[in-house]
């Protein structure tokens, strides 16, 4: 029974954070990321959960993943290594046009505003 219970409770705490997340995205006056279509110019508003360098196609890439609530976007800034300010837990308001690449949704280059 210990288990059932640590794992509803532990879903709950996520259910809870995720509507906070997307009241603040309406509050911003952001549209959710699920509810937004492909190649649509977005503005969007959430908090980054990771953080990361990696080369893409050949190129130094600086990768965060923003989290409203209802999904996940992979911000990709092409030729950095850093931006001050940029760091997980932080929240951001960026505005791009939304892709895809593979299955995930992704912005490159995209404008943005470090929430305080």
């Amino acid at each position: 029974m210990g288990r059932i219970s640590r794992t509803l409770e532990r879903l709950s705490t996520e259910n809870i954070e995720a509507e906070e997340l997307q009241h603040d995205a309406a509050k911003a006056g952001c549209k959710l990321i699920a509810s937004q279509a492909d190649r649509a110019v977005v503005t969007i508003h959430g908090v980054l959960r990771s953080v990361t360098l990696r080369p893409v196609d050949g190129v130094t890439a600086l990768e965060a993943e923003l989290y409203d609530g209802s999904d996940c976007v992979t911000l990709i800034w092409l030729g950095r290594r850093k931006i001050e300010g940029v760091s997980a837990g932080r929240q951001l308001k960026a505005y791009g046009r939304i892709g895809m690449r593979g299955g995930d949704r992704v912005i490159y280059n995209p404008r943005y505003e470090l929430e305080a």
